[in-house]
């Protein structure tokens, strides 16, 4: 039956409309607090603004403090703070950011020329996370299974081996990374451009090292939760009656570990979002990616508010965007959430009572 057809909605469609809900109210209070916290705190910073804002349009060597009081009455820096916040917020209530105070255009367009960089971005990252962390996390995760039940320390000191480098690199701040990997691969090598950004073609290789700083820290911890995922599964009652029906590994683990294995790691991606938004500000700062975060960065320094208030409130709402997504996949993904039937394999529950009856004790075959 279509969720959304016609007639009464059935459970998953309720479900379904019950977290777009929920994360549409969470958007509005994300679009409110981050814009007021951004506004406060850009007020408590020391210094002049509009000295600031001056200096970033004609450049340090040209302000004076005559240009300064032109540019204060100009941009209204002078008004009361509850005044100009009203103005903002009702600004935001009718979908508009106002305009930069260095460039003087809308921040919607600053914004959406700086997006599809840091999309960009943000999805190579992601795809060289999976394409590390799965095959390794599932390794390990079967070397270490291997290990504990037949006595194969190879799969141990795998596991062993990549829990240290994991652990090597999720302590280091993501752009002491982007500099080891800038040192090697570019000034050393010269592999990889240093930094800034190409079209065409070309602008794969100026991708290539921002992408790889954000993905290794990223799946330096996802590695862990497939590893772990997996080792849950393919010790579960369901997986070794799987295997005594008669299937074998490679048959037993496409039908019945994949969607399980898959997810945990759907949870922890919606998670790690926090933390790619944060490395995306360092990063392209670090290589001049003219992303979001780069945008940012030159805002705080200019005294930009709008800019500030803009990116940052982008920043938080793609958070809401991708977390949203999570929630709807894993709710269509899981069974269990919405009492509908498994498409793929046996469920924890129904394969446990399936094997309930078989035998007090399973044991997958050699």
């Amino acid at each position: 039956m279509n969720l959304l057809g016609k007639g009464p909605l059935t459970l998953p469609a309720r479900g379904l409309l019950s977290i777009i809900g929920k994360r549409l109210l969470q958007a509005l209070f994300v679009a409110w607090a981050v814009g007021s916290i951004t506004f406060v705190l850009m007020r408590l910073l020391p210094g002049d603004a509009a000295y600031r804002i001056a200096a970033s349009r004609y450049g340090y060597d040209y302000v004076n403090v005559r240009a300064a009081e032109a540019v204060r009455a100009e941009l209204g820096l002078d008004r009361p703070a509850l005044e100009v916040y009203g103005r903002w917020l009702f600004d935001l209530l009718r979908l508009r950011l106002g305009n930069s105070l260095i460039s003087g255009q809308s921040v919607l367009h600053e914004i959406s020329r700086s997006l599809h960089y840091s999309v960009q971005l943000a999805g190579l990252a992601m795809l060289f996370s999976l394409l590390l962390a799965v095959p390794v996390g599932i390794a390990c995760g079967k070397g270490r299974l291997r290990a504990e039940h037949r006595g194969k320390r190879s799969g141990l000191l795998l596991d062993h081996f990549v829990l240290f480098v994991s652990i090597f690199i999720r302590v280091q701040p993501v752009f002491v990374v982007g500099l080891l990997l800038l040192l090697i691969f570019a000034l050393g090598l010269g592999i990889f451009p240093v930094a800034g950004y190409g079209s065409g073609p070309d602008s794969l290789r100026y991708l290539m090292l921002p992408a790889l700083s954000l993905a290794l820290g990223s799946a330096a911890v996802s590695n862990r939760i497939v590893r772990n995922a997996t080792m849950k599964v393919c010790d579960s009652p369901y997986y070794l009656f799987a295997r005594l029906k008669g299937l074998n590994d490679e048959q037993a683990f496409e039908r019945h570990a994949r969607l399980n294995i898959a997810l945990p790691l759907i949870s922890f991606i919606g998670i790690q979002t926090v933390t790619l938004i944060e490395g995306i500000v360092m990063i392209e700062s670090l290589f001049s990616w003219p992303g979001i975060g780069h945008a940012l960065a030159h805002s705080i320094f200019g005294r930009d508010i709008p800019m500030i208030q803009g990116a940052a409130l982008l920043m938080g709402l793609l958070f809401v965007l991708v977390n949203t997504v999570t929630d709807l996949l894993h709710y269509l993904l899981d069974p269990r959430l919405h009492g509908s039937s498994p498409r793929l394999g046996l469920t924890p529950e129904s394969a446990s009572e399936s094997a309930s009856g078989s035998a007090l004790t399973l044991k997958a075959p050699e």
